[in-house]
């Protein structure tokens, strides 16, 4: 038995120990070390996919497995960090404060409707979960590192943040058909989608160049990205693109 199949769900169990780290600093409210571990559960998630096509290593373990770390990592994980961010800014314990959990639920979902339908194999119907937790993981990262922004005003009301939970969770399952950027598969490589990822890309130039010049936080470049190609792809399905 060749231990190198079991090289990418060791990547995967890395995902989900990134989560559950992330998870935890979370609670104390470090979002500083939160979202980077979010950010290195991201990069397992991409790479164990990269190993099993690699080493030909697909097992349904590793698809379970995956599962269960994406829902810690990308599920848990941003809802958790949501209703933190809304109960420091709001300095209350409202009810409210507990929607932004909804993400977690929703992304459950996604990521089992994921697994049965066989229309994303090349693309996503729907936001992906690591596209939705990078919103607000960036989000919350951004306002715990300058509170004198207008986001952190608005996280200091009590519309803004579950608005935005409830908003993403209608978006991981709608029907929306989304763009991935998995290069050279099938379809997926048509002259439309290329044009829309090159557009995309694009956007995230300009995007970093702009947040770069200004002497703005990093993680404001990644938030507006991932809101980017999220309308991008509202607008793509609007006017058919």
């Amino acid at each position: 038995m060749k231990a190198t199949r079991y090289i990418p769900d060791l990547i995967t169990s890395m995902n989900l120990l990134s989560g559950v780290l992330g998870v935890i600093f979370t609670f104390k409210g470090r979002f500083e070390i939160a979202f980077p571990l979010m950010l290195a559960a991201s990069v397992f998630d991409f790479c164990d996919g990269l190993a099993a096509r690699a080493l030909n290593a697909y097992s349904d373990l590793g698809k379970e497995l995956d599962s269960l770390s994406d829902m810690v990592s990308f599920g848990v994980l941003p809802a958790l960090m949501l209703y933190q961010t809304m109960r420091v800014c709001t300095f209350s314990e409202s009810w409210l404060c507990y929607i932004p959990l909804v993400l977690a639920v929703f992304s459950g979902i996604r990521l089992a409707k994921f697994n049965v339908d066989e229309r994303q194999h090349d693309s996503f119907i729907g936001l992906a979960t690591p596209s939705a937790a990078m919103i607000c993981g960036s989000l919350c990262y951004f306002i715990a590192h300058d509170q004198n922004t207008f986001l952190a005003a608005w996280a200091a009301g009590y519309l803004f943040i579950p608005v935005l939970a409830v908003v993403l969770s209608a978006l991981l399952v709608c029907e929306i058909p989304m763009f991935s950027m998995k290069f050279g598969k099938g379809k997926e490589s048509d002259p439309v989608t290329s044009r829309k990822r090159i557009s995309f890309l694009v956007n995230v130039a300009v995007i970093v160049a702009i947040v770069a010049s200004l002497g703005l936080n990093w993680s404001l470049a990644v938030l507006l990205t991932f809101v980017v190609y999220a309308l991008m792809n509202i607008v793509f399905a609007l006017f058919r693109i």
